[in-house]
């Protein structure tokens, strides 16, 4: 399987519905990103992912992993 947002094949099933099998969650290792398949095309095929939200796997350490925080109010 090929993740919809940076193009590896670092994906794995990270659960599957209680009952029935009904759907199954899956995460990318590379970006993390995680989609079920009971979503829409435009969110689960790497051909029909909007272009604009695609990761580079290269440029993942470079960016910033948590927004900084501004200092409190007084």
């Amino acid at each position: 399987m090929i993740c919809p947002r940076c193009d590896t094949d670092k994906v794995e099933v990270m659960a599957t519905s209680p009952v029935g099998h009904v759907w199954e969650l899956y995460l990318c290792k590379t970006c993390t990103y995680s989609w079920r398949s009971t979503e829409t095309p435009n969110k689960t095929d790497p051909k029909l992912y909007n272009h604009k939200f695609k990761i580079k796997p290269e440029t993942i350490p470079s960016m910033l992993v948590i927004p900084p925080v501004p200092p409190l109010k007084a």
